[in-house]
């Protein structure tokens, strides 16, 4: 059980540092996006030319909004929410054996049931 939690530990401590990258990531593109989308719709050309020239006078915008879609399709999500995945599902496992974990790694042992 020492070496399991150690292991798991350890696995879900390597995936940190990746995993504020990616939310990093994510919450610069956003902001990015946001704030692209206000000049967008607060600009009077807007409401005046078609959807793609409206999308063409706004580069900043289109460029962060493409970018968001394209992460989002590259699975972001994912990387942004591993090591609660990796917990959610060890901790699936575990509770077959009376045991949990916690977010960190570490094992909980629950009694036994009468």
């Amino acid at each position: 059980l020492k070496a399991f939690e150690r292991r798991l530990t350890e696995y879900i401590h390597c995936l940190q540092p990746a995993t504020g990258r990616w939310r990093m990531l994510l919450i610069v593109v956003s902001v990015c996006t946001a704030t692209g989308a206000w000049n967008w719709l607060i600009d009077p050309e807007t409401q005046k030319v078609s959807f793609f020239t409206s999308l063409w006078n706004h580069p900043f915008f289109t460029i962060s909004c493409i970018t968001l879609i394209g992460l989002f399709f590259a699975g972001i999500h994912k990387r942004v929410v591993a090591p609660s995945i990796i917990a959610a599902r060890c901790r699936t496992v575990l509770a077959e054996y009376n045991m949990s974990c916690d977010d960190t790694g570490k094992l909980i042992l629950k009694p036994r049931p009468h």
